[in-house]
């Protein structure tokens, strides 16, 4: 959603295009041409651009909110699934499930800076409040699942831990404070609950069969 909460951005794979959803009335306003097979997307932390992973393309298409239009469209490399910003927003780390890395964009420049090697078939990714750690779930194949979250040092640019997670680890999401990540693991049918701090699992909790994508929200 935008700031003000009145618009939604759905990537439609299918496509190749992002709609744009009046949440009032409730209905599409806008579609969005972008790169092939657009997946995972999330907005700059001041709320002007929305940048989407392209996973068929290897690229990220920035899209202007004010100008519901793409604005440039940036080669990243193979499969990338999503994209996290630092809390700044000067940096923007994107999954490249097919290389088993992540690539690094300068947002001024919007460029590649960096790639980083990570665990297999990478696929959410999330960034600490703090700025200084990246979150990467490695999910793997069903073949040969991935089952490890990657924990990347931003200021080095380096991979500092890995923490066993279980099989096929896919979406990840850090709490509001930091002190909690959540993973699922789609091939093992729960949710780690991981310590950041001291890089461990504290407890997997059972759900149903291949969870995916997920979400924070603290309780009042």
């Amino acid at each position: 959603m935008d700031s003000q909460s009145t618009r939604a951005f759905v990537p439609n794979a299918g496509d190749n295009a992002i709609s744009v959803v009046d949440l009032q009335k409730r209905q599409v306003i806008k579609s969005i041409t972008v790169g092939k097979a657009p997946h995972g997307l999330r907005m700059s932390p001041d709320g002007q651009m929305i940048y989407v992973a392209n996973t068929d393309d290897g690229t990220v298409s920035v899209v202007s909110v004010s100008d519901l239009a793409e604005v440039a469209r940036i080669p990243v490399g193979k499969g990338p699934v999503q994209v996290a910003f630092t809390p700044d927003g000067q940096r923007i780390y994107v999954s490249l499930r097919d290389e088993n890395s992540t690539a690094v964009i300068d947002t001024a420049s919007r460029r590649v800076i960096a790639k980083i090697p990570v665990g297999p078939g990478p696929i959410q990714i999330f960034a600490a409040p703090n700025g200084r750690e990246i979150y990467v779930a490695n999910q793997g194949t069903e073949a040969a699942p991935g089952n490890t979250m990657s924990i990347i040092d931003t200021a080095s640019q380096k991979v500092t831990s890995e923490v066993v997670t279980g099989a096929g680890a896919h979406g990840v999401v850090v709490s509001g404070s930091g002190d909690r990540v959540f993973v699922t693991n789609v091939f093992a049918n729960t949710v780690s609950v991981i310590d950041p701090v001291n890089r461990k699992v504290l407890r997997n909790i059972a759900v149903g069969a291949g969870p995916g994508g997920v979400t924070y929200a603290a309780t009042k």
